[in-house]
């Protein structure tokens, strides 16, 4: 029999001043240009973060911000959201506490804007990401416990039900469906174990299912069969 455990925990009082704020441009694991953040606290602690971005993105999000230099990358570099970290966010936290809610808050008070263009949404939430991973080493604390005290969220200890990506179309694909991302996500309340089988099951009898239709199974970005000739965007969900 399995227990139930609950771990409680006080943030330190003190937590360690950051010393130090670096940030390079590398690239993701799609070959794409981001950005990676490094924070050096007083104690010690050295955390980094990377912001990795996607194929589309909504009118509303935060911007990401690049270069616009044809001639690298074609114009997709990110040396301007890292000088933005090191010229301009940096001197400004240097000296604060690791708390992640002031930093933040400071540095969406520095950008100013609705979508985080002025210092870039990737810049921003590069150092935001380190600096937690700091504040929950400084804590000896696993990250999720760490935030879970900092922004005084549910105390329950559940994972998430899993949803995959069965079909991508849209911005994923060629000459396929609008809607970009068809997935399976758990409807039944059983082991997650056996959500993540059911799953797998299903993608390999869908990879049939498509070799079938004569349509290709090569992968999208995200893992999931992204065929080209797709006739219609409820095609997906006969075949699933």
């Amino acid at each position: 029999m399995v227990k139930k455990i609950s771990i409680d925990f006080e943030l330190k009082s003190d937590m360690a001043k950051i010393k130090k704020v670096e940030a390079r441009e590398i690239l993701a694991s799609g070959g794409k240009p981001t950005i990676e953040a490094e924070i050096e606290l007083e104690s010690g602690v050295t955390t980094k973060a990377s912001v990795p971005y996607g194929a589309s993105a909504g009118k509303y999000e935060a911007v990401v911000l690049t270069d616009g230099d044809k001639d690298r990358y074609e114009g997709k570099g990110v040396l301007k959201a890292v000088k933005n970290v090191e010229e301009i966010i940096g001197p400004e936290i240097v000296g604060m506490e690791a708390e992640p809610k002031r930093i933040d808050e400071k540095m969406i008070a520095m950008d100013g804007s609705k979508n985080k263009s002025r210092l870039g949404g990737n810049a921003i939430l590069a150092v935001s990401m380190a600096v937690a991973r700091a504040g929950a080493m400084e804590n000896k604390r696993p990250l999720y416990e760490y935030l879970r005290e900092v922004y005084g969220m549910d105390k329950a200890r559940k994972l998430p039900r899993p949803m995959v990506v069965m079909i991508e179309g849209g911005k994923h694909a060629d000459k396929t469906t609008d809607i970009q991302e068809y997935l399976v996500a758990d409807l039944e309340n059983q082991k997650v174990t056996d959500d993540i089988r059911m799953e797998m099951e299903i993608y390999m009898k869908l990879k049939k299912i498509l070799q079938e239709e004569k349509l290709g199974t090569n992968v999208g970005n995200e893992g999931a069969f992204a065929p080209s000739g797709i006739v219609s965007n409820e095609k997906p969900l006969e075949y699933l």
